[in-house]
Order: structure tokens, then C-alpha cells, then sequence
């Protein structure tokens, strides 16, 4: 048996900023230098950021992925670190003749291993995933090699995400092969309650190869997608070596006993079992075991529960979004209710209270206890408010034209929309939209109304987790938040029912079932995909499901210009979820 110190540098990459995460890329590997690591391994296509998406489709993005790569393994050596071998997913190019059928230009999903200044080898997913958020066979063609490197005695081999998830295919060929650790840069996003799955994956995974399994995932806000980091090592037995924590940058290194290896070096091809063949390409960097050391413990990390791991993923998110995207502040209307002061509390948690701001759009429909609850909100957590009153505003507007019923409801609702985009456009803020998930599903909001705005962070939460997010930020304090204030939601925001308050004694239950039935009939519905005789049969009342069932077809059309907001269900309206809005398909219950 050998020792071998590993470095998992689970990071936050930026899409399209390659300087910047090679950059990050040298700071984190002199960071694992430091900790007297013998290997650092990087997340998938971290010197791109993922997902890239239609950028791949570019030849000069994946020019310029190539370019950074072999400038980085050159850059290594200058900085005095050449000598620690890293693991980095790129964007790489299959030398490929162009065919029909195959993306443009073939890039591959890639990862590279670089020492002593130079690219030493170059792998690629074999398994394409083409279901839910993925659409990689859009953008890559499969890679067909399997590299297996001697490190201080010890064979080590490299896979990419997908090939984890899938039996059989490369893991299975690392096992036939006899390496004794692979390691796996991934980018698998975030869904509440995953991490389990990943941590069974691992286990299951590491049995099949028969060795020691490096499971390194990415971390932060792309868009509609969260990564959660959560980063995995296991032994050969699957038993939890270490475990990085979720939703932060971390640099796990861990120490393990490997098995030493004098296979033969040089390429052999391996029968994948599916009509392909993948080459192994072993090859030694250096034979000799390190001398023996005192390993340092192993950090496994604590596990969040279900809704401290999804609201960690909303302020990553925004946080995140916010950033990435050049913004300096928030800007979101402020009713009293429990969407407003949910989103406005995870944008102070992400940014900080400065960078908040708030607009109390009373309207004659107003109560006062509405307007007393969304002060309350900005007392408790600091945020900068302004009251911007209506109703003069709609009274101007229905002078010009008559308007009624829910056509008059919808204008208040754009009078508030536009007044934050005029905001926005006069300071810059970033509008956040607060709808969610339950009112989305059912067409319960105004196009360019409430849903006027540029990210919308908690479009995916039910509105049944909603009251549970909010009850668990006030019970609970985080370092990572930046709002350092105990029980900043108003309790009356969260026990009062609720209302949108735009005719008089609105109630929601006027044209919806209570949340609880509503939630439970959705997630059925738009999860599982559940059709109307399922849903009957799951319980749920028929004349209901007709009733929900005909909000959900017919709201397609909103939900396509709803802005983008972080998945955390399994589903999401967005990349999840792909219906066409001229569709006549309709479920029957008969």
C-alpha cells in the first residue's frame, strides 16, 4: 500500500471568464501545495464554467478553452508548482471530420491532466446525459479514451461526471483495468434531498471499480441551476472517507491508502459492451511511494436539513446571479405578504441589507396591516424602502379606458411592475420577481406585472415550502448570511392568509384550494407527470384535477416569459420542464 495526500478543489468557476478561473485555478493549486498534497482534482469544465451551452457551438470559445488549458499547465510550472499533477475539466475538439447529425466542430466534455508544464493527457465523457437540465448530445460528441496514470506507485484513473451515473462504461473498465483510485470532476446541480443519492452513487460506484473513489463537484449560481459542491470520498469498500460541505468553496484533502500497481504501460482497447470500445492509455509519471507520513484526519462535513440546504441554495443563487452579472443592487416590491418578505430576506442573506431595496406600492385595496407588516420587514432587516402609493397612478389610467373585473386587477398589478422597472432603469437594481412556484404553476401572476423583472429566486419553491423556508430563517443564523439579525420575517407575514389584496377581502382560496391540497395535486401533475386518471387514482378529487390540471395547460404562454429563478425541485419550469404552448392535448378524467 502507498499513501496519497488529494486535493478536492471544489470551486465556484464563472461561465465564459477563462482568465479568471485559471486565475482561481493557480491560487487553489498553491493552496493544495501548500497542504502537501500530491494531487489536486478540479470540477468538470471548470477552465470554461458549465454549462456553456450554444457558446461550445463557437470556434473561437473552444479555441480560446484549448489555448487556456495549455497556457495554465505552462503558467504552473512559473509559479514553482509543475511539479503537483492537476486535474481540470475544459472544453476540448475530437479530431473528427464533420457529419451530419454531430454538433459543430465535435467538441468534447473534457478533462486534462497537466504536469510539468505540459498537457499530459486528455480524456472525455463517454456518457452523454440528454434528460432533464442536459442536452449534451446538443453540444458534445462522446469520448472514446480512458487514461490511467501511476502517481508515486499508485494507478490512477479519470472519468467525468455522467460516466459515474450510468453502469457499466468506463467505471467498469477502471475495475477490468485493477487502478486503485478514480477520480471524477463533475457538475451535477442541485435538487433538494440529492445528496444522498450522490453519496450511494459514490459508494456503488467505487465497488464496481474496486477501488477508492474522488467525487468533486462544482459549487455555485449559473442561471436556473444551483451547484451545491458536496464533494465525496470513498474507499474501495464504499465506506465515507471525507465529505466537503454544501453550497461554499472548499479545498477537501484527504489522505489515503492505496494499493501500489506494476501493470504494464501503453494503450489497450476495452469492449464497453454496448458495440464500443474505449482505449485505455496507461502511462507512469512516477513509481516510487512517497515516504511515509502522519495523515491528517479526515473532514466529513455536516449534512443541512431539507430546507436549510435549499434555502443555502437560494442565496447562493442570487448571490451568484447577482455577481456574475455586473449588478450592485436589488430592487423588489414589498406587500406585506409572505413571498415579498421571503425573497427580500434571501436577497439580504445573499448581498447583504445595504444592497436591498424596497417598494411599498400601496393600493386602495391596501390594508393598513399589510402596509404596517412590509415596515415591520424593512425595520428588522435594515433594507432601504421607499412608499410609492397607486392609486392615483390606476385612477389615471382607467380615465383613459374602461377596464373591470380581472383586467382591472392586472392593471394594478403592471402600474407596480412598471414603476420598479422604472426604478431599475433610473439606479441600475436587479428587479426581483416573488412569485412562486404554486402561483406560477396556475397562471396566478400578472404578465408584465409581477412577473416583470430579471430573476425571480424563489419561482421553483412551493407555496407550502414557503412558510417553511420563512419559519426556518427565523429559527435559524448562518455565518455564510450576511443578514446577521434573529427572526427577520414579522410573524404576522407568515400566519396571515394570504391575499394579493387587489379587490376587496381578496382572499387566494376565493379561486384556489387550500396550499396543502394544491401543492400535493401539483407535484403529481407537473413532477411525476402524473395523467388525469393517475392523479384520480393517486387520490386527488376529479373534479379538481380537471379544474388545476386546465390552470396549468393554459398558463404555458406566461410561464415562457417568466424570468429564470434556481431549480431546487426536481422539476423546474424551465430547462426541466419543455411543454408547447400551441397544444391542443388536453387530459380527460372520463
Amino acid at each position: 500500500m502507498a499513501q496519497l495526500r488529494i486535493a478536492l478543489a471544489q470551486t465556484n468557476a464563472t461561465v465564459g471568464d477563462l482568465s479568471a478561473n485559471a486565475d482561481k485555478l493557480v491560487t487553489w493549486t498553491r493552496d493544495a501545495a501548500e497542504h502537501g498534497a500530491h494531487l489536486v482534482v478540479f470540477t468538470e469544465m471548470f477552465l470554461t464554467g458549465y454549462p456553456v451551452e450554444d457558446l461550445v457551438l463557437r470556434t473561437s470559445f473552444v479555441d480560446a478553452s484549448i489555448r487556456t488549458l495549455e497556457e495554465t499547465a505552462a503558467r504552473l510550472v512559473t509559479e514553482g508548482l509543475g511539479e503537483l499533477p492537476v486535474v481540470v475539466g475544459y472544453v476540448d475538439r475530437a479530431g473528427l471530420a464533420p457529419r451530419v447529425g454531430q454538433p459543430k466542430g465535435a467538441p468534447l466534455d473534457a478533462a486534462a491532466l497537466l504536469y510539468r508544464g505540459e498537457v499530459v493527457t486528455r480524456t472525455a465523457k463517454h456518457h452523454l446525459p440528454n434528460y432533464g437540465v442536459f442536452d449534451e448530445y446538443r453540444y458534445f460528441v462522446r469520448g472514446d479514451r480512458l487514461p490511467i496514470f501511476r502517481l508515486h506507485g499508485v494507478d490512477v484513473a479519470i472519468a467525468v461526471c455522467e460516466d459515474l451515473w450510468q453502469e457499466g462504461g468506463p467505471v467498469a473498465v477502471v475495475g477490468r483495468a485493477g487502478a486503485g483510485l478514480l477520480v471524477v470532476p463533475n457538475a451535477s446541480p442541485y435538487e433538494k434531498e440529492k445528496d444522498d443519492v450522490r453519496l450511494e452513487l459514490c459508494a456503488r460506484r467505487a465497488r464496481e471499480a474496486g477501488c477508492a473513489l474522488v467525487y468533486v463537484n462544482q459549487v455555485g449560481g449559473q442561471d436556473e441551476l444551483v451547484f451545491d459542491g458536496d464533494s465525496i470520498v470513498v474507499d474501495a469498500a464504499g465506506e465515507l472517507v471525507a465529505r466537503a460541505g454544501q453550497f461554499k468553496d472548499e479545498l477537501l484533502v484527504v489522505d489515503l491508502d492505496l494499493p501500489t500497481s506494476s501493470a504494464e504501460t501503453g494503450t489497450f482497447p476495452y469492449d464497453m459492451g454496448d458495440g464500443s470500445t474505449i482505449t485505455v492509455d496507461r502511462f507512469e509519471l512516477s513509481s516510487e511511494p512517497v515516504e511515509p507520513y502522519p495523515p491528517q484526519p479526515a473532514r466529513i462535513a455536516a449534512r443541512l436539513d431539507l430546507y436549510g440546504e435549499v434555502y443555502a441554495a437560494l442565496v447562493l443563487a442570487v448571490r451568484d446571479y447577482v455577481a456574475k452579472n455586473g449588478f450592485e443592487s436589488v430592487i423588489l416590491g414589498l406587500s406585506g405578504g409572505i413571498d415579498s418578505a421571503l425573497t427580500a430576506t434571501i436577497a439580504a442573506d445573499a448581498i447583504g441589507p445595504s444592497r436591498v431595496h424596497g417598494v411599498l406600492m400601496p393600493s386602495r385595496y391596501t390594508s393598513d396591516h399589510s402596509v404596517g407588516d412590509a415596515e415591520e420587514l424593512v425595520r428588522r432587516q435594515g433594507l432601504h424602502a421607499r412608499i410609492v402609493p397607486i392609486s392615483d397612478i390606476v385612477d389615471a389610467f382607467e380615465k383613459e379606458i374602461e377596464l373591470s373585473g380581472l383586467a382591472a386587477e392586472n392593471l394594478q398589478a403592471r402600474v407596480r411592475g412598471m414603476i420598479l422597472m422604472g426604478l431599475s432603469n433610473e439606479h441600475g437594481h436587479l428587479v426581483l420577481t416573488t412569485g412562486n412556484k404554486s402561483e406560477l404553476a396556475t397562471g396566478y401572476s400578472t404578465l408584465y406585472g409581477d412577473s416583470a423583472g430579471g430573476f425571480a429566486p424563489i419561482k421553483d419553491v412551493p407555496k407550502t415550502m414557503v412558510w417553511e423556508l420563512s419559519r426556518w430563517r427565523n429559527s435559524h443564523r448562518d455565518p455564510a448570511f450576511l443578514l446577521d439579525v434573529d427572526r427577520p420575517i414579522p410573524e404576522n407575514s407568515i400566519s396571515k392568509e394570504p391575499s394579493a389584496e387587489l379587490r376587496p377581502d381578496q382572499r387566494d382560496t376565493d379561486s384556489l384550494p387550500p396550499y396543502e391540497v394544491l401543492d400535493r395535486l401539483l407535484d403529481d401533475y407537473v413532477e411525476k407527470d402524473m395523467g388525469s386518471q393517475e392523479l384520480i387514482a393517486a387520490g386527488h378529487d376529479p373534479a379538481l384535477v380537471t379544474r388545476i390540471i386546465r390552470l396549468v395547460d393554459l398558463a404555458e404562454y406566461k410561464r415562457r416569459q417568466y424570468p429564470p429563478g434556481p431549480k431546487i425541485t426536481p422539476k423546474n419550469f424551465g430547462r426541466d420542464r419543455r411543454l408547447p404552448i400551441t397544444n391542443r392535448w388536453r387530459e380527460t378524467t372520463g
